[in-house]
């Protein structure tokens, strides 16, 4: 276990969270400040961003304009981010003028795919087998190593399926990495898995962790569809995807909430797909069934607060509302569960428009 680094002044009441992103993300974690008596300062390059709509203040410009960062920094007591995509200078300046948390290790290690995974080994963590492919000339060991099926990924960006193919050759893997552009990847082993699972969890500066019961979820066309809980796990499962958690946040010196997605296998373990430095679709659910959302939480961390209750009340299933679903909104509006629109102007196929959590009592899993 990491040591925590002394506990930083927390953001009183009438204080500014600042928040890189304005997706959806951002606009429940600027919601989640409301409730707390915080103000909330968006930071975006997206003129449009959903978070606009809910926050105290916000700011449209590009992540490398310094001058409107430091003016952003200026303006905040502490500074979030709702996607680990930012470009690592941008932290790093405005590290200089406030806390910004999660911190910029934490940030680079899950940017990069083969350091990610690479990180998650070191930690005695069970992976898919994995192998750098840097350049062509990588190709053919990597694929040696693996074997099929395997997956061929891009080692940054990419998400819900996007930067990455199923590979059965060393020639597959030569087209595929063609299609990235020479970008460096990783090629990992397919694993043939009985369902997917995550886990979120907050630390607090001090080390103080708390981790959510892990969900089920299920994926359709790549793009997550709905999250269960209580998941398909035994108890001893449950336990060991909270350690996982646990071991991945200390090691980082982790302040905020983050997830950690994990295939579970046939013959019951758990292997570490992803871990996402942020509040997560997976954890929507906590908002209507937990004493404290993953977003609250994610908020009390990086202000300095004690962390709240994770106390789940009942039990959820939460279904995204994707793409031209949102059209029919009156239909949404009267399918009885609690419903949430991410205000965003423009349907795409694919994009995520909103979500809805269903409830029911507790039971004994």
């Amino acid at each position: 276990m990491s040591q925590s680094k002394a506990p930083f002044a927390p953001v009183a009441p009438g204080g500014t969270i600042g928040i890189l992103g304005g997706g959806q993300l951002g606009r429940m974690l600027a919601m989640a400040a409301a409730r707390l008596g915080l103000k909330a300062h968006v930071y975006s390059d997206e003129e449009d961003a959903p978070a606009f709509q809910v926050c105290d203040a916000h700011t449209f410009a590009r992540y490398d304009d310094e001058a409107a960062l430091a003016k952003f920094a200026a303006s905040c007591d502490a500074i979030t981010f709702e996607f680990e995509n930012v470009p690592s200078a941008t932290t790093a300046l405005l590290s200089k003028a406030r806390a910004t948390n999660p911190n910029a290790r934490a940030l680079a290690i899950t940017q990069e795919r083969f350091e990610e995974k690479t990180f998650v080994s070191g930690l005695g963590l069970k992976t898919a087998a994995f192998a750098a492919v840097s350049s062509r000339d990588d190709i053919a060991g990597a694929f040696a190593k693996i074997g099929a099926p395997a997956v061929l990924k891009t080692r940054r960006l990419g998400y819900d399926g996007k930067g990455q193919a199923k590979v059965a050759s060393a020639q597959e893997v030569a087209r595929a990495f063609g299609t990235f552009k020479g970008a460096p990847a990783i090629l990992e082993e397919f694993i043939i898995f009985d369902f997917e699972a995550s886990v979120v969890a907050a630390r607090s500066a001090s080390g103080d962790f708390a981790a959510y019961d892990p969900v089920e979820n299920v994926h359709e066309h790549h793009i997550l569809r709905r999250s269960i809980v209580p998941a398909r796990l035994s108890a001893a499962q449950i336990e060991d995807a909270k350690s996982i958690a646990r071991k991945t946040a200390d090691a980082l010196d982790y302040v905020g909430v983050l997830a950690v997605e994990l295939f579970v296998t046939k013959d019951g373990q758990l292997l570490v797909n992803e871990i996402a430095p942020r509040v997560h679709n997976s954890g929507h659910w906590t908002l209507e069934a937990c004493i404290t959302s993953q977003f609250e939480n994610h908020i009390r961390a990086i202000a300095g607060w004690p962390l709240g209750s994770i106390e789940r009340h009942a039990d959820a299933v939460m279904e995204n509302i994707i793409g031209e679903e949102a059209a029919d909104w009156k239909a949404l509006a009267a399918k009885g569960g609690a419903l949430h629109l991410y205000g965003k102007s423009q349907i795409r196929p694919g994009r995520k428009m909103g979500h809805i959590t269903w409830l029911k009592p507790k039971s004994a899993r």
